[in-house]
């Protein structure tokens, strides 16, 4: 159970476009674990198989520019990563 109600953000992907194509969704994958690290201020996240699947979907050198996720943080501080509707 959830402390609280999901939040929502819409993460920006767009730097990831800087790196070399066979290391962009990899670093975006990186980038939305730092994101919800930050912003709700814990260490240990977990990122549902949905999202990944959408970040790799066009592969490893088109990841998508930015991503609306849905984050629940529960008890024990852990925050689930979901892929919001």
């Amino acid at each position: 159970m959830s402390e609280k109600e999901p939040r929502v953000y819409a993460i920006p992907l767009g730097r990831v476009r800087n790196l070399p194509p066979y290391k962009r969704a990899p670093k975006a994958i990186r980038t939305i674990r730092e994101f919800v690290e930050k912003h709700m201020k814990t260490s240990e996240v977990k990122i549902s198989t949905d999202l990944s699947e959408h970040i790799w979907s066009r592969g490893i050198e088109k990841p998508p520019r930015s991503v609306t996720v849905s984050v629940e943080k529960d008890e024990d501080g852990v925050a689930t990563v979901k892929l919001a509707e």
